[in-house]
């Protein structure tokens, strides 16, 4: 590798138009590629088309394929998605535990090392937007639709189990509850509940997205590689980096990245049906769930022709927004001591039951670790091209240590507050208002539920909705961005044309697998694809400190 300076275009050698130059100094790899070399470039029916040829042909095929399949074949492709998820988190669950840890190691070691001073985009880069916008974009895209989905579910569901204590048929633990629950004690049953559910949204799945994020940023803005995933690998791969082994790694990417889209539009659309229902009676049916993922994403189209700057900020600080006041309009009519007293307790637990959450060997919690942690794991991982791609693609002119820690330590602290507030509250109503309605509604109900037993119940569910419908938007809106990028060989500036497609497949997926088999379905399409990834992701925490080590310090 050698220093190159920008030419009096403004751009490096070894970079083009849809990746900008570093500013100041930086290391870039000298190859002969030139980003979008590869594409095919044309006009057709009047539209504009800047593709990888062979990347985008394969994935698009086989996706159509997989979406006709689905729908002719639902029976069939349930049972297939159920069997497939089951074998994968009954004999590799410590993979994706063993990844988990590997991705929060190496984070925590880059954030206190000198590696920590290089600055993304060149040593005299500056940031392209504020901490307001920065940080509504990294929350909004990484995990909007979960955290209201799950926010009330899973505490209470983690509560119960530990609770209710362990279970043994044939030698065999039967119960759902993490680690060795907590028979019989209340408060350690709480205790117990919040930290499980805090370690399934707290460091690692940040790790996750952090490591692709970083890796993307470096290769792509300090090392002026394209912005797609094998460009992460050239440390290793070299030159062949750019034929089929590079095919390959982004065709994974584009698989991973849609399903994990799918299987968050799927929740969302569930969610957001039910809470119709709950508040409007409209029919909670497989059309209702349709009609509204072909108008969430004709919505989102719009974003998309708007673009990022436009588009998926402005939602995403809409976004922050309501759930702002939605969290603390739950916090000021909710039980307020016990939320505020909570949060520093359940980070106290947290922390205290970190090593034996994480731990990938000798578990006797099978069906915690592998029926909850084993898909949260593939979920996070399937989600992370994405969401890295796009983290990467806002977080210019940070430094890694600034980067890491925005992206690593303040979102953790962030979801163990909503965490708090939303499953502490429901909690709350059945230990001291002895209301069961949380625990016996549907999964996709509990937050409304919940929310029905405080004030303006009507406005605050509401609220809910437009939440999750919006953080659709922008998950949808984000990752055809994505995904373009590396359908279009790593550009940043391929026709729009070719994002609306994008959107328009990930609908179509959420689709299919909702009618193929509902949440299993989607819950094993994010395990089958998370699993390659996972693999690929370890390797890539050895490049990005190798890539880190040849980058001058900013000062």
């Amino acid at each position: 590798m050698e220093k190159h300076a920008p030419d009096e275009s403004g751009t490096a050698p070894g970079t083009s138009e849809g990746v900008p130059a570093p500013e100041g100094p930086a290391n870039l790899i000298d190859t002969d590629y030139v980003i979008g070399q590869d594409n095919i470039t044309t006009r057709t029916f009047g539209v504009n088309v800047d593709l990888h040829g062979k990347v985008f042909t394969i994935s698009s095929l086989v996706i159509l394929v997989f979406v006709i399949l689905s729908l002719a074949l639902q029976q069939e492709v349930g049972s297939l998605f159920g069997d497939v998820r089951n074998w994968l988190t009954t004999h590799l669950t410590w993979v994706f535990l063993l990844g988990g840890n590997v991705f929060v190691l190496v984070c925590l070691g880059l954030i206190v090392s000198p590696l920590g001073k290089v600055r993304i985009g060149g040593a005299h880069s500056k940031p392209d937007f504020s901490y307001s916008g920065w940080f509504a974009m990294l929350f909004a895209a990484g995990m909007g639709i979960g955290l209201m989905f799950y926010g009330v579910s899973e505490p209470i569901t983690h509560f119960s189990t530990s609770l209710a204590g362990t279970t043994v048929e044939g030698g065999v633990r039967t119960d759902w509850a993490p680690l060795g629950g907590a028979a019989g004690d209340e408060q350690a049953a709480i205790s117990l509940g919040m930290a499980a559910t805090i370690f399934h949204w707290g460091l690692h799945p940040w790790a996750t997205y952090a490591i692709v994020g970083l890796s993307l940023a470096i290769f792509a803005f300090n090392k002026g590689l394209p912005l797609t995933m094998r460009s992460v690998f050239y440390p290793i791969l070299g030159e062949r980096v750019w034929g089929w082994p590079g095919h390959v790694i982004d065709i994974l990417a584009v698989f991973a990245t849609l399903f994990g889209l799918a299987t968050s539009l799927g929740l969302g659309a569930s969610q957001a049906t039910a809470g119709l229902n709950y508040l409007f009676d409209t029919p909670a049916t497989n059309t209702t769930m349709v009609l509204l993922i072909c108008g969430i994403t004709a919505v989102a189209l719009l974003s998309v022709v708007a673009g990022v700057d436009k588009g998926v900020r402005r939602l995403s600080e809409i976004n922050m927004v309501l759930a702002f006041l939605l969290l603390a309009f739950v916090i000021a009519v909710g039980p307020t001591l016990a939320i505020a007293t909570g949060f520093f307790e359940n980070l106290f637990s947290y922390v205290k039951d970190l090593p034996a959450l994480s731990n990938p060997f000798g578990r006797e919690d099978a069906n915690f670790s592998q029926g909850w942690t084993a898909f949260y794991w593939a979920w996070w991982v399937s989600w992370s091209p994405f969401v890295g791609m796009f983290i990467a693609r806002v977080s210019r002119g940070r430094t890694v240590r600034e980067f890491l820690i925005a992206v690593l330590l303040i979102p953790t602290l962030v979801s163990v507050l909503w965490m708090t507030a939303f499953g502490g509250t429901a909690i709350h109503q059945v230990v001291a208002d002895g209301f069961e309605g949380v625990q016996s509604a549907a999964l996709e109900l509990q937050l409304f539920t919940m929310l029905g037993q405080l004030p303006l119940t009507t406005i605050t569910s509401s609220i809910g909705i437009v939440l999750v419908i919006v953080f659709f938007i922008t998950s949808s809106d984000s990752g055809s961005l994505v995904i373009d990028s590396i359908t279009a060989g790593g550009k940043v500036d391929a026709p729009k044309p070719q994002r609306v497609f994008w959107a328009i497949i990930e609908g179509a997926i959420a689709i299919a697998l909702l009618l193929g088999g509902g949440l299993d379905a989607l819950q094993a399409a994010a395990v089958s694809t998370g699993f390659p990834f996972i693999l690929l992701l370890m390797v890539a925490c050895y490049t990005i400190i190798k890539g880190l080590m040849s980058e001058p310090k900013s000062v």
